[in-house]
């Protein structure tokens, strides 16, 4: 078996604390288990009383972790994008890509690629080696645009590609009718031609991210009995409903933090549901999050990849 599981939620609700004490419910089963923080504002190191950074850090046995440095994946897309940049227009002497790539850098949906590439390197890489990655996320807008990225992107890569087909096609007319045209000594077959090429591959990859989100993945919203948080988990239904994401359980944490008369709102209500107490002593140890209680989390995840895995092999 070899499941991935995000928990997604309005900040401060106890992701990091409902996931870690998740993860490691599930590695003292026995299960090979690796958590990541997507959280630049990471806590998961503290919830798991470990010091942690972007490479693979051994919690316990069973238990890895690791917190994303989102800074070194920014600088690896951008590198990566310039790499490819130059080496598809050489011969433009006139592109200033260095300055280019200093205002990309601050641009507007850069951290969320980088984000994108960092879960899919995980998944890709880590992931093989490992029963179950559970994916501590960051605060709701950013979560949202990372997987969103996959289904927005991948439209606009399709039309990319459309495009880059028909100048292809212009460059053969123009060789047909012209031999000596200096567009004859450019590429006009699209199985030579490198754009097109890296279109169709990074149409691939986010293919494959998309279909990790949507049919693979175990997708836990996780609320506070509080108005602003179920807004949040609101809305978060909403947008991966537009996406055919389907969430898999809702978590009430911190039961008991308010004697205020609360319910469920029905929309969230016909999801599978877990309730967690507010721990008024705090949570310092590992031991701690045990006490938390997800083990029936725990058991309603290895069902669901259970059926998942069988589905699978049915294909």
């Amino acid at each position: 078996m070899n499941s991935t599981a995000f928990f997604l939620g309005k900040g401060g609700v106890g992701k990091t604390t409902i996931s870690s004490s998740f993860a490691l419910t599930l590695a003292r089963r026995g299960m090979k288990v690796l958590v990541a923080s997507l959280d630049p504002a990471h806590n998961l190191g503290d919830a798991l009383d470990t010091r942690l950074s972007g490479g693979v850090k051994k919690v316990e046995p069973n238990l890895d972790a690791l917190e994303v440095d989102l800074a070194y994946w920014v600088d690896k897309y951008l590198e990566d994008s310039r790499r490819q940049l130059k080496a598809n227009y050489s011969y433009n002497v006139t592109l200033n890509l260095d300055s280019f790539f200093d205002i990309l850098k601050y641009s507007p949906g850069t951290e969320e690629y980088a984000m994108l590439w960092a879960i899919e390197d995980i998944h890709c890489r880590l992931g093989p080696l490992y029963d179950i990655v559970v994916f501590d996320t960051p605060p709701t807008a950013l979560s949202l645009r990372f997987l969103t990225l996959p289904t927005i992107s991948g439209l606009w890569v399709k039309e990319l590609g459309k495009l880059r087909e028909i100048i292809l096609e212009k460059r053969q007319t123009i060789t047909r009718l012209n031999p000596e045209s200096p567009v004859a000594a450019s590429c006009v077959d699209k199985k030579d031609d490198k754009v097109y090429g890296q279109l169709k591959g990074i149409g691939s990859r986010l293919r494959n991210l998309e279909h990790l989100f949507a049919k693979e993945s175990f997708l836990c919203v996780i609320v506070n009995p509080d108005q602003l948080s179920v807004d949040e988990a609101l809305r978060i239904q909403d947008e991966l409903t537009k996406l055919s994401i389907p969430l898999s359980a809702i978590c009430v944490n911190k039961q008991g933090v308010s004697d205020m008369v609360w319910a469920q709102n029905p929309a969230l209500a016909r999801y599978p549901q877990f309730t967690y107490d507010f721990s008024r002593g705090g949570i310092s140890t590992r031991e701690d999050l045990l006490t938390i209680g997800a083990r029936p989390l725990a058991d309603h995840f290895l069902k669901n990849a259970f059926n998942l895995t069988t589905a699978r092999k049915k294909k």
